[in-house]
C-alpha cells in the first residue's frame, strides 16, 4: 500500500478509536428463556410479534416452545421463516412486508447470523421506509430507533445478538457488505443452550470459529480498548476449551453454554474494536459464490495470521499462553505459531477443509476490489494490504497459488 493511502487509513482509524468513548454503544440485557422473553413482551405492552427465522429451524421444532407461549399469552403472532443463507435485500422486502401486513410493533430473530441480519435490517426499513437497503451500506446510515428486537441465536458463533451489524447481499450484483448502526443493537439476547443441542457438527464447527475469527480479529487490531481485550480473552479461551466437545458431544450442556458465552464476549469485542481482512475476504466470498460465512472464517483465519507475521506475534502469543496452548516459556513467536498450528489442526479434527473450493482466478480482481473496499480504511487491521496484496490472499486461500 502507497504510503499517502496508509497515512489515510490510520488517520481514519484514529480517528475512529479516539471517538469509542463518546459512542453510543450498548450491550443487549440478556435473558435465559422464552418465559423471560414473554414477560418483557408483557411489561412493554406490545401487540404483535414478527418472528423471523427459517425454514429449517422451524421445521426442527425449536420455535414451538416460544410460539406457544407467545400466543398463551395472548400477543399475536407472525411467522416470517423464509429466511435465507447470506439474506438479499429481496429478502428483507419480503419480511418487511410481512411486518407491516400483520400490524406488528416487535421482530424476535431466532437462528444464527442470517436470520439475526435480515431481522435486524426489516427493522431498519421499518423506521427507514425511504431508505432502500442499498443506502444503508456502511456506517451509521439508519440514525433511527428500531422497534422492540430480541435475538435467539441458536448458533454459538456469529454473536449478531450483541453486534450493531448486519450483513446484506445485492442478490443483482452479488456484492455482500455490512450495515453498521448502534440502532441495531438487539435490546435482548436470549441464551438458552437448549437452542443449539439440535445444531449438526459442521454447523457447530464452523459457527464456533467464526466466533473465534471474531475475537482474535478483534484482539489483534489497533482500536482495542481494556474492555474489548478481555471479552476477546474471555471468548478465545473458552472456544479452546469448548469447540471441540461441543462438536464432538453435542448434548453436552456445559460445552454449549460456554460457547454461546463466548460468542457472545467475541460479539462484544468486536462490535467496538471491529473485524479485520479475514472478514472482508469471506464476505466477497459469500456475495459471489455463496460460501457460508462461518466455514469461509474458518478457512481463512490461518491464512491471514500467518501473513500478519511479527505484527502479531506479541499479541497471538498471549492468547496461545492464556489458553495452554503454549507455555509461559515460549517466545512470542512460537507462543504465536502455536497458535496458529492449533486453529489449523483443530480445523482438521472437525473436516474443515483447508482451502474453499470454487475460487474462480478470474473473478479475483472483482473480489479483491470488494476485499479492499470494505476492509480499507474501516478496519484497524495490524497490518494494511491494498488489493494486489489481497489478491494474491485468493489465490492462497482457493489453493491456486501456483496457477
Amino acid at each position: 500500500m502507497n504510503i499517502f493511502k496508509k497515512f489515510y487509513c490510520r488517520t481514519f482509524q484514529g480517528i475512529m478509536y479516539m471517538a469509542i468513548p463518546f459512542m453510543p454503544y450498548r450491550k443487549p440485557t440478556m435473558l435465559t428463556s422464552a418465559k423471560e422473553l414473554v414477560n418483557v413482551l408483557k411489561e412493554q405492552n406490545k401487540t404483535s410479534v414478527l418472528l423471523v427465522t427459517d425454514k429449517s429451524i422451524r421445521g426442527f421444532g425449536l420455535t414451538n416452545e416460544l410460539e406457544e407461549k407467545i400466543t398463551k399469552a395472548k400477543i399475536k403472532l407472525t411467522v416470517f421463516d423464509d429466511v435465507v443463507p447470506n439474506p438479499t435485500i429481496e429478502n428483507v422486502e419480503s419480511g418487511l412486508a410481512v411486518y407491516k401486513e400483520n400490524a406488528c410493533d416487535t421482530i424476535v430473530a431466532f437462528g444464527g447470523g442470517s436470520v439475526m441480519d435480515a431481522a435486524k435490517v426489516i427493522g431498519a426499513r421499518v423506521v427507514r421506509p425511504n431508505k432502500p437497503v442499498s443506502k444503508m451500506k456502511g456506517l451509521l446510515k439508519v440514525c433511527k430507533k428500531l422497534p422492540l428486537l430480541i435475538a435467539i441465536p441458536t448458533t454459538a458463533g456469529t454473536g449478531s445478538e450483541t453486534t450493531l451489524a448486519a450483513v446484506i447481499t445485492d442478490e443483482k450484483t452479488h456484492f455482500k457488505y455490512p450495515i453498521n448502526d448502534f440502532n441495531l443493537i438487539p435490546s435482548f439476547a436470549v441464551l438458552d443452550y437448549k437452542t443449539t443441542l439440535g445444531l449438526p457438527p459442521h454447523i457447530t464447527s464452523t459457527t464456533g470459529m467464526d466466533a473465534l475469527t471474531h475475537a482474535v480479529e478483534a484482539y489483534i487490531g489497533k482500536a482495542t480498548t481494556k474492555e474489548t481485550r478481555d471479552m476477546a480473552e474471555k471468548a478465545v479461551k473458552l472456544i479452546v476449551d469448548n469447540i471441540y466437545t461441543a462438536y464432538s458431544k453435542g448434548t453436552n450442556k456445559a460445552a454449549r453454554e460456554n460457547m454461546l458465552k463466548a460468542a457472545y464476549y467475541a460479539g462484544v469485542a468486536f462490535t467496538k474494536s471491529y473485524v479485520g481482512y479475514v472478514h472482508a475476504v469471506a464476505h466477497s466470498l459469500g456475495g459471489q459464490y455463496k460460501v457460508p460465512h462461518g466455514l469461509a472464517n474458518a478457512v481463512i483465519l490461518p491464512y491471514f495470521l500467518e501473513e500478519y507475521g511479527n505484527t502479531i506475534y506479541k499479541k497471538l502469543s498471549k492468547l496461545a499462553k492464556l489458553s495452554n496452548i503454549a507455555t509461559q516459556e515460549d517466545s512470542d513467536e512460537v507462543a504465536s505459531k502455536k497458535f496458529i498450528t492449533w486453529i489449523k489442526e483443530t480445523n482438521a479434527k472437525m473436516n474443515i477443509p483447508s482451502t474453499i473450493e470454487g475460487i474462480k482466478a478470474e473473478d479475483i480482481d472483482m473480489l479483491s476490489a470488494k476485499a479492499n473496499s470494505e476492509g480499507n480504511p474501516l478496519y484497524p487491521v495490524p497490518k494494511l494490504m491494498d488489493k494486489p496484496a489481497l489478491a494474491k490472499m485468493y489465490y492462497k486461500i482457493g489453493g491456486l497459488e501456483s496457477k
